[in-house]
């Protein structure tokens, strides 16, 4: 059983998508730890599609999967913030969800330089 990931950010103070900004995916451990999985870069318009993540090729093929479990989405949102010359109050966003089933998970990003949101989108 393998899920499918995928993400859009979209900057709500400028209106329009949030072109590249750094994201990771890591798996929560029951123990409360974290493995980093992959990472990725936002495209020109604000999206990591689920081909464009970069599974750390030292995890053995059944680890590069998205099975059932606890996972956490980051966006390094200073950097991107600092690039627009705007301060911001939200270094990073850190997206926390559960993957119940082998289905596609779509994890929206509404951001501004003072505040965010998300919702599971489709």
């Amino acid at each position: 059983m393998s899920a499918t990931l995928s993400s859009h950010i979209l900057d709500t103070h400028l209106g329009k998508p949030a072109a590249n900004i750094a994201v990771t995916l890591h798996r929560i451990q029951d123990s409360g730890g974290a493995t980093l999985l992959a990472h990725g870069t936002t495209n020109e318009d604000g999206r990591v599609t689920p081909d464009a993540w970069q599974f750390d090729t030292t995890l053995d093929s059944a680890a590069q999967q998205l099975s059932i479990g606890r996972y956490t989405v980051t966006f390094d949102t200073q950097s991107y913030f600092d690039a627009q010359q705007l301060t911001a109050f939200y270094p990073q966003v850190i997206i926390d969800f559960v993957v119940n089933d082998a289905s596609h998970y779509h994890v929206p990003l509404l951001l501004s330089a003072h505040g965010y949101s998300t919702y599971r989108g489709s």
